[in-house]
């Protein structure tokens, strides 16, 4: 009888004990399906949020790519626009010098006989008088610095070959009623000449004829 108790004793303790590990085993079980559920819940909707977040600051930073990259191109067009703009100014403004010295060419002087000594060759031509920036009525005004000396000069200019830097004004006179008479060089004197001018009302010095001298004389 004691064996027989012993036993039932025995198998009682071990189921209890089975039965206790079974239990704690179904726990930790439960707690960890739990861990992972809350960690599947919470961790997606972090990582949700994460993408959400980071969503915008990859569109902004697109977004200031395109801005720099416009910016860039606007820039560049900008430049080229300008270029062309100057291109464009320079050769509208070499156009209009080629067109005045052809229209210059294209004067043709006509040599005349001469009863000075002095005068190798002397010319005549169809020159255009000079313009001007004078109001009417007009008075020649002989000084240096003076309004119709600049404009005397440029006229004289515009019919010698000699280049402005190395043009030497020698004298400047009264050659009658709104006429003068202009004698210039260059700078060592291997061209001189003397220039004919009259006043055309409202337009300026017009040169009427030129001619080429031995000496300097006035």
């Amino acid at each position: 009888m004691a064996n027989n108790n012993d036993s039932r004793v025995d198998k009682f303790e071990k189921r209890r004990k089975n039965t206790k590990s079974i239990s704690i085993l179904l726990i930790l079980g439960a707690v960890l399906l739990i861990l992972l559920i809350g960690i599947w819940i919470f961790g997606g909707g972090d990582k949700e949020n994460t993408t959400d977040q980071t969503q915008p600051s990859s569109q902004e930073e697109q977004n200031s790519t395109d801005e720099e990259n416009e910016s860039f191109y606007e820039k560049e067009s900008k430049e080229d626009t300008e270029t062309d703009q100057e291109e464009n100014s320079s050769s509208e403004n070499d156009g209009n010098t080629d067109k005045e010295d052809e229209e210059q060419e294209e004067i043709e002087k006509q040599e005349v006989d001469s009863s000075d000594e002095n005068v190798l060759k002397a010319y005549t031509a169809d020159w255009k008088p000079i313009g001007t920036e004078q109001e009417e009525p007009h008075t020649t005004n002989y000084s240096d610095g003076s309004q119709d000396r600049i404009e005397i000069k440029e006229a004289v200019l515009m019919v010698t070959d000699i280049p402005e830097q190395n043009l030497v004004m020698h004298w400047v006179g009264n050659g009658g009623d709104q006429k003068v008479e202009a004698t210039v060089s260059n700078e060592d004197n291997s061209e001189i000449y003397r220039v004919y001018l009259s006043w055309v009302e409202g337009e300026g010095w017009q040169p009427t004829k030129l001619e080429e001298l031995k000496t300097v004389k006035y």
